[in-house]
């Protein structure tokens, strides 16, 4: 399905300090969106709150190019959200989700579009065959983390694939209707069902500028990613408890022993010992318990999930108004 056949084409990039990449970002996705789908493409660019010149950049781009659209979030709201930001001001009937470091390359984008024609599929993901640039430590624990997280869910995650897809607009405007506040996307995407297929391909380096994925906001998606779509950390209290009753049945039959064999029953240390168990494993289920309450807590104010300060829109003969922001929790 080439260019004459391309259904209308949305692009969807969020955008952190991204003023070093952005302009070579524009120049591939405009070349390969006007080879794919000439005059029927929109590449909104999201700026998640950055601190450099990201949206003057973004400004100047959407008045040269009436399909490039400009949405700036109030605040650093994160990639998910600023990556539904995006999807809310969608028209095409098949999106694209890429992020703005060019480690995806935006070349094979028609490859996707074949894919998806020849396999009737409602989603192509990028399955990373390689991941030059990254540090063996981010492999290993990715490659850990995915693994670990399709084994503890009712569902299948795919293995070594990120947000960067091509879906269709059901898809789409399905992920746009759950409310979800602390959203893991790919796995939002898995749950929904229907034909999903990948596409392998070699994973670039980072064009230029630095990863603003840190350590810390890895973690928070990690978080985001088991306690939204696993049991496991609930059911890790009874882990929990059936290893101490294990331990303390052993405890019990030391210390019998002892008093019968020695006339003397270990006391204080074993005592102790014990009790640091049983507390250790108390403190850590409240633990999980209160991720969980807080984060009820949170989706329980409804408030937006994200609010949006500017938007720079030149589509002609919109089909509906802009959305300011996304529904409420």
């Amino acid at each position: 399905m080439r260019s004459s056949q391309t259904r209308g084409l949305s692009v969807v990039v969020p955008c952190l300090d991204e003023e070093a990449v952005l302009e070579t970002t524009l120049e591939r996705l405009v070349t390969v969106c006007e080879a794919t789908a000439p005059g029927r493409y929109e590449i909104i660019l999201v700026d998640d709150g950055s601190t450099d010149r990201t949206w003057s950049v973004i400004e100047a781009a959407t008045r040269r190019n009436a399909a490039i659209v400009g949405v700036r979030l109030s605040r650093n709201h994160g990639h998910q959200l600023a990556l539904l930001a995006g999807l809310s001001e969608v028209r095409g009937e098949l999106v694209l989700v890429i992020d703005a470091d060019l480690q995806d390359p935006p070349e094979i984008l028609p490859d996707m579009i074949d894919l998806m024609a020849v396999e009737g599929a409602d989603v192509v993901y990028g399955k990373r065959r390689t991941r030059t640039g990254e540090t063996f430590f981010k492999r290993l624990t990715a490659d850990w983390f995915y693994r670990l997280l399709d084994k503890s869910t009712d569902f299948e995650i795919p293995l070594d694939a990120g947000d960067f897809r091509l879906m269709t607009r059901q898809i789409s405007d399905l992920l746009v209707s759950m409310p979800e506040r602390d959203r893991f996307t790919r796995g939002m995407v898995a749950w929904l069902g229907f034909r999903q297929v990948p596409f392998l391909y070699d994973r670039e380096p980072r064009h230029a500028g630095e990863t603003k994925y840190t350590l810390r906001k890895m973690l928070r998606l990690a978080s985001d990613a088991f306690l939204g779509f696993s049991l496991l950390p609930l059911r890790f209290g009874l882990f929990l408890a059936a290893f101490t009753s294990i331990f303390s049945i052993g405890m019990g039959i030391f210390v019998v022993g002892s008093a019968l064999m020695t006339n003397t029953a270990p006391g204080w240390a074993s005592a102790m010992l014990f009790s640091s168990i049983v507390a250790s494993a108390q403190f850590a289920v409240l633990g999980v318990i209160g991720e969980y309450v807080g984060r009820i807590y949170l989706q329980d104010k409804k408030r937006p999930l994200f609010l949006v300060s500017r938007l720079s829109d030149r589509r002609n003969a919109p089909a509906r108004e802009p959305s300011r922001f996304a529904a409420s929790a």
